[in-house]
């Protein structure tokens, strides 16, 4: 397949691009700077910025799949929705965040007290993009949202798929790695079993 993905130089994306090139797909890797990253082959860089939605769309024209890692602070749903839908590209892929999955009947983790403060502002936004994509008909789209603690890791392939809740071990450690991260977005893709919907990953 060949696949796109907007934001691919930041930890996520790079993982992402890991995955894909590790699985034989063609990538096409969106960002600001994309040209920064060092050659590979099967991946094509293009310099865009998602502000420019026109050259967005360009870019994506002839994808398979579209895959967003762009913060949601720096891009309202709209914005790359449209993009993809000019670029008539069906399938659209979101790297969302854990504050918008509940913890309890009708409370989300980014409502809790004890969340932090700092990343308040970019959960919320997070929340606002996967709403509007529920909205979304058009699209076969799908949001993952990792675990509460994400970072770089072991790719490791033991994992669970999760729905609305947020994930937790039996010591109460929510967690997910980038790396197997990936390889739940990636199987997502070559195997779609959450299209117009959320789901989430985590150990």
């Amino acid at each position: 397949m060949k696949i796109a993905i907007i934001g691919a130089t930041g930890n996520v994306g790079t993982r992402l691009t890991d995955e894909a090139l590790r699985r034989g797909h063609t990538v096409t890797t969106l960002a600001r700077q994309a040209s920064s990253l060092p050659d590979r082959a099967g991946v094509t860089a293009r310099n865009v910025d998602v502000a420019d939605g026109a050259a967005l769309a360009a870019a994506l024209t002839g994808h398979d799949a579209v895959i967003s890692t762009v913060r949601f602070l720096q891009a309202k749903a709209p914005q790359i929705v449209d993009a993809v839908k000019a670029a008539r590209v069906e399938r659209l892929l979101v790297v969302g965040g854990a504050g918008s999955l509940f913890v309890a009947p009708g409370v989300q983790l980014v409502d809790t007290p004890t969340f932090p403060a700092q990343y308040k502002d970019e959960a919320a936004a997070g929340r606002d993009f996967l709403n509007v994509l529920r909205g979304e008909t058009a699209l076969a789209w799908t949001f993952l949202s990792p675990s509460a603690l994400f970072l770089p890791g072991e790719r490791t392939g033991n994992f669970r798929l999760g729905g609305e809740e947020l994930l937790a071990d039996a010591a109460g450690k929510s967690s997910i790695s980038m790396e197997d991260y990936a390889i739940a977005m990636l199987d997502e893709i070559e195997a779609p079993a959450h299209v117009r919907r959320r789901f989430t990953v985590g150990y």
